[in-house]
């Protein structure tokens, strides 16, 4: 074999071997290709598989929050995980809490026919010394205001808490900046924990609080601006103890101090112990207090106030209460008796007046309702009368009673006639205390106000409202001696027919 032979048969043996390795590397580079695509695509569906599962987590969760908040509980919702039992609670704004914001007011002109001042106010008669409230419409020169502001909560194990703190004003000056005869006060401060979850048996469903405040069931009639009971102070207590379905009790303990804000070394404490029970539509209310140094107690210049004052007191009320109008047509009602002795002889404010006798007994009695006539009218009657004895002076007597009508004639859906009539009579003997006269005679306010309202014409409790009034007031001469100091006999205020005109708005939601 020559060498010709020989290179050309080794050239043919090196092409053939690098044929065959070029297309094994073609082969395995096509099966990468192809690797790297089924990866691509199994990367993409699992991809797509976590946003699925992400996206199904989140509606689940906007589900249990939506059924919580409907609920107002905070719920529990089981996290996709491998321990299904595994259950944590979903952010809730109930957890968080929310604020709310309340309020009440009323802000009006008032004058006479002269376009002069005038007297007013729902005690302008010598019988509003003792709680003896006329009709207010048309009847208002104030400016007052309360602001509620609260903070509501539902805790995780079902407990609510509340904190409510209330601001409040009142005075009669017309002038847009009224600093300098401002009454601003904080009336309310305190708590309540709720549906805590340890109370079981008849507290389970039970409230309690603490700090300042109003009573939860305290009750007025509007008409007349006056409250039937007002328990109010800084204590503690709980609510809706429930013995039976339609039985359940409410306990608190209030403190009141007596004396002037300047001789703070020298006022007594009131201390007021109240069990107030309620069985279906009746109210059993019984109060006890005890101030102990209040006859001990002395003013600013160091002489004692009054050194007969009582030093405890017992104060009662039956309530009842109907969802219609006395039982005879469609309408609500409230009709309460109330009895007070020593301390207790100030029933409608238990526990604020220092000044009562041992021996002061006081007996009330209130009542009124509402109910629609047709036609476009309703009405609401109220009767509010007082018999009080023994109460400043052995022997004195303060006697009174209210009847108030306020009537509503629908005009169109934003404008209502509203009229409202009052007769008080009055035989009031004080034995010369705080140099009172002994008088006796009635009382005359009729009122007939246009009303603009957005809505609700007709209701007697929607506002807000706007009125334009007139009213007119007379009363006997005799009332005119009861005392130098108040509303009757004062200049330009007496008797023989007074006429008051005004504006006034009044809102409260």
């Amino acid at each position: 074999m020559n060498k010709t032979l020989i290179a050309l048969t080794l050239s043919t043996l090196l092409a053939s071997g690098s044929a065959s390795a070029t297309s094994e590397m073609q082969e395995i580079e096509a099966r990468l290709a192809a690797m790297e695509k089924r990866l691509a695509a199994a990367e993409q569906r699992a991809s797509v598989a976590e946003y699925r599962a992400q996206a199904a987590e989140k509606q689940v969760q906007k589900l249990a929050t939506q059924q919580q908040q409907k609920q107002g509980v905070t719920a529990q919702v089981a996290q996709p995980t491998s321990r299904p039992e595994q259950k944590i609670p979903v952010s809730n704004k109930s957890e968080e809490g929310v604020f709310e914001f309340h309020g009440y007011a009323r802000s009006g002109l008032l004058m006479n026919s002269s376009a002069a001042k005038t007297q007013g106010g729902p005690t302008v008669t010598p019988a509003g010394e003792t709680g003896g409230n006329i009709g207010r419409l048309g009847n208002e020169p104030d400016t007052y205001v309360e602001l509620n502001l609260e903070h509501k909560q539902t805790l995780a194990n079902g407990a609510t808490t509340r904190f409510k703190a209330m601001l409040a004003d009142g005075q009669r000056t017309y002038n847009d900046w009224s600093a300098a005869s401002s009454d601003l006060n904080l009336r309310q401060a305190f708590v309540e924990l709720g549906q805590l979850p340890t109370f079981t048996g008849a507290f389970k469903d039970s409230t309690v609080w603490a700090g300042k405040r109003f009573d939860r069931d305290n009750f007025d009639i509007h008409w007349i601006d006056s409250d039937v009971v007002f328990l109010a102070g800084t204590g503690a207590g709980i609510y809706d103890v429930k013995w039976a379905n339609e039985a359940r009790s409410n306990l608190s303990v209030y403190g009141r101090t007596f004396g002037d804000i300047e001789n703070n070394e020298n006022t007594a404490q009131n201390y007021i112990l109240s069990l107030n029970n309620f069985v279906g539509p009746l109210q059993f209310m019984v109060s006890g207090m005890r101030a102990k140094d209040n006859n001990a107690r002395t003013d600013i210049e160091g002489n004692r106030v009054k050194g007969n004052a009582a030093n405890s007191g017992v104060h009662g009320m039956i309530g009842l209460y109907n969802d219609s109008f006395y039982g005879l047509r469609e309408g609500s009602a409230k009709t309460a008796l109330l009895y007070g002795h020593g301390l207790g002889a100030e029933v409608k404010t238990i526990g604020a007046d220092g000044a009562l006798l041992p021996e002061a007994d006081t007996w009330r009695i209130a009542s009124y309702g509402m109910t629609p006539l047709g036609g476009g009218w309703h009405i609401a009657p109220a009767f509010l009368a007082q018999s009080s004895k023994d109460r400043y002076v052995s022997g004195d007597s303060y006697e009174w009673a209210t009847a108030n009508l306020r009537l509503i004639q629908e005009i169109t859906q934003n404008f209502e006639m509203q009229y409202e009539g009052s007769y008080q009579y009055m035989d009031l003997r004080p034995k010369g205390y705080n140099n009172r006269n002994a008088v006796s005679g009635n009382f005359y306010k009729f009122t007939v106000a246009p009303t603009l309202k957005a809505g609700d014409v007709g209701e007697f409790l929607k506002r807000p409202e706007i009125r334009l009034f007139a009213s007119w007031m007379d009363w006997d001469h005799r009332l005119d001696n009861y005392a130098s100091d108040d509303a009757f006999g004062s200049n330009g205020f007496s008797a023989g027919g007074e006429w008051n005109f005004g504006v006034q708005m009044e809102t409260w939601f």
